[in-house]
């Protein structure tokens, strides 16, 4: 899937694009509808399946006291639309100046640059643009005076309640794990770079790699049987989630992850570890030898429950 940041970018030549357009975060079943949509126009008419969406989620900027944690990493969001077949992702840098255009200059600017746009999918109750002017109304208008089919695909439901990215969230802070798998079509799982830590676990005789979480939602504090793919390889992982109370006295909360049975140097890879069973809560011991005895016991019961 070629990745591009600006539309003209695309290099379509004369060939037709259709579009999907959205935040994505999750990449939920909802999401999932829009793009197979989106590619199934495409193949049908021998056009260019591409999907628009923006470098961070636009509350970043228009409301940052209420932009809400990711579920996904910018890595797992772009493997996950590549693997739903979408040719392309225009990737738009959402700045200030990005976030005071309105929604009919956006979408009139897209046609501008890509030329030829066969159809534009979204869901339903999409809206876009500043103040929020953009909506489907706007699009079948333009849609109209532009020569676009536009796709307003209704809100998926899982138990009788609609699939949202807020509502996965949601689920990850209580630790419904499963319910967040459902929704998101994939098992939850938490992706990041791993970073420096203070090799702590490897005095203990459990060397971790520590995941950058940053702006990422995460389930509760605990200890929890997860697993992980490296280099063509498959490892258990038994991942800690907490502030380590029984080393530090901050509140610098750690994502930590145990690869059973590995041994080598995992610092600057990006690690995706799928999180499975709660197996504790976080707890504080007396000592560093109790805890180094409890981690021994979690171990065991990874290598168990997997």
């Amino acid at each position: 899937m070629k990745i591009i940041h600006a539309a003209h970018e695309l290099g379509n030549g004369r060939r037709k694009v259709c579009l999907a357009i959205g935040v994505f975060d999750g990449v939920h079943l909802g999401h999932q509808q829009i793009i197979r949509q989106t590619v199934s126009d495409a193949r049908g008419h021998d056009a260019l399946a591409l999907v628009v969406t923006f470098d961070r989620h636009p509350s970043t900027i228009v409301a940052p006291d209420r932009a809400p944690p990711q579920i996904f990493s910018r890595s797992q969001k772009i493997r996950a639309l590549a693997a739903l077949g979408a040719d392309a992702l225009l990737e738009i840098p959402f700045d200030r100046p990005f976030s005071e255009t309105s929604g009919e200059v956006f979408i009139r600017g897209l046609v501008q640059n890509l030329g030829t746009i066969h159809s534009i999918c979204v869901g339903a109750d999409f809206v876009f643009g500043h103040r929020r002017s953009g909506n489907i109304d706007l699009l079948k208008k333009l849609g109209a005076e532009l020569h676009f089919q536009v796709h307003g695909l209704a809100e998926l439901a899982l138990d009788g309640k609609t699939v949202s990215s807020t509502r996965i969230r949601e689920a990850i802070r209580a630790g419904d794990l499963d319910a967040a798998g459902q929704m998101l079509g994939r098992p939850y799982a938490i992706c990041g770079q791993v970073v420096a830590g203070d090799r702590l676990g490897r005095q203990l005789g459990f060397p971790t790699a520590n995941l950058d979480s940053t702006n990422l939602v995460l389930p509760p504090n605990g200890v929890y049987a997860g697993s992980t793919e490296w280099q063509n390889h498959f490892y258990r992982v038994a991942l800690n989630i907490g502030t380590r109370p029984t080393v530090t006295a901050g509140p610098q909360l750690r994502v930590e992850a145990h690869l059973l049975d590995f041994s080598g140097d995992l610092y600057a890879a990006e690690l995706e570890v799928e999180v499975g069973a709660k197996i504790r809560a976080e707890q504080r011991f007396p000592s560093a030898a109790e805890l180094q005895a409890q981690i021994g016991w979690d171990v065991a019961t990874v290598r168990a429950a997997i």
